[in-house]
């Protein structure tokens, strides 16, 4: 009986993956593990990351957030949608 195991993870690939994430707070890293937990990545690390790109611009709010990842490294960037800068513009809570 042969079990099927999945492909080797390829380093220098590059992989994306998207998180929702509130600016300017660092998010439980439990909820970041399942996604970047096989990659070889750190959540408490790109939390931080993440708290530090959505900053000051985005604060408070729910902001998704694209984790560029390749070789181990992990670069993040604001996703904008078009709620998330209505209410920055408005500047409601």
């Amino acid at each position: 009986q042969a079990v099927n195991m999945p492909p080797k993870f390829d380093p220098s690939s590059v992989i994306e993956v998207f998180v929702r994430a509130t600016g300017g707070e660092v998010g439980a890293a439990s909820s970041l593990a399942p996604k970047i937990g096989p990659l070889g990545l750190s959540p408490k690390k790109i939390g931080e990351d993440i708290a530090k790109v959505t900053g000051k611009e985005w604060k408070g709010l729910r902001v998704t957030v694209k984790l560029t990842v390749q070789n181990r490294q992990a670069t993040a960037s604001v996703v904008t949608s078009a709620s998330a800068m209505v209410i920055r513009t408005l500047k409601e809570p």
